[in-house]
This record gives structure tokens, C-alpha cells and sequence, in this order.
């Protein structure tokens, strides 16, 4: 199963997906970039070899409206969450087997790890108020 792309359209049964126990993969890009088009195939690949987790893809300027202000410094940006717990958020290469090791080693870690991983540094806390995907379409 490929991924979903977020679309006003299916913005609340999205959220309504991201229950506690289900993990998101989000891939931030834009239509304009190179790089985020060559690497949809190998993210869609990456989310039909996991098809336990919701992967979304996400067009960062078209859909501003439905994410707000999320920071993206490069492409292709990864945002990992079970849900209120944002793992990961960060630029990648664009290789789905980094994606992949990423998901599989954080899908690893139990309940108690993730929280205190969440609340670790002052970048996780900030990722928990400000990069929570269910949040921000639950709110929009």
C-alpha cells in the first residue's frame, strides 16, 4: 500500500487514523523539488514493506494550511510519532533504507524509552509542542 497524501479532503480521517498506538511516517517535501520526486517510489515502497505504520506524504506549501509552521531546513524532512510522542524530525538522505532503519529502530523501543527519549533534550521537547502532526490536523 502506497502512502497518503494529505489532502484537505482527508485531513480529518487522517487524524482520526493517528490513534495512540499507531505509528506515522511523514514525509515533508514540495512538488517544486527534484530530489522529493525521485524519492516518492522508494518512500512508497518503504510503507508497503510496513503496513502496520501510516505513512503520509505531505506537500509542505500546498498544504501550509493543514500543518502550520513547520520548519523544514532540506528535503526530504521525516517526521517519525506514535501518537502524541514525536520520535524523530529531521532531514534525511534520500534513501529509503535510512528511512527504513530509522522506523525500525524507533518501532523497537518500548513505551517508557520513547517517553524519556521525548523528553530528553530541549530540541525533543520542542518537537513534542510543535511537530506533532496528529495536533496539527486535529486543529486545523
Amino acid at each position: 500500500m502506497p502512502s497518503i497524501t494529505l489532502e484537505p479532503e482527508n485531513q480529518q480521517q487522517l487524524a482520526q487514523r493517528m490513534k495512540d498506538d499507531v505509528w506515522v511516517v511523514a514525509c515533508l517535501c514540495a512538488a517544486w523539488c527534484d530530489v522529493c520526486t525521485n524519492y516518492r517510489p522508494g518512500f512508497d515502497e518503504l510503507a508497503s514493506q510496513h503496513p502496520d505504520k501510516l505513512f503520509v506524504w505531505i506537500d509542505i506549501e500546498d498544504r501550509a494550511d493543514l500543518v502550520g509552521d513547520f520548519d523544514v531546513e532540506n528535503f526530504p524532512t521525516l517526521l517519525i510519532q506514535r501518537g502524541d510522542d514525536v520520535v524523530f524530525y529531521g532531514t534525511t538522505m534520500p534513501d529509503h533504507r535510512i528511512a527504513h532503519r530509522l522506523v525500525t529502530s524507533h518501532a523497537e523501543k518500548s513505551a517508557s524509552e520513547r517517553k524519556t527519549q521525548t523528553q530528553s533534550s530541549a530540541e525533543y521537547k520542542e518537537w513534542q509542542l510543535e511537530r506533532n502532526l496528529r495536533q496539527a490536523l486535529t486543529q486545523a
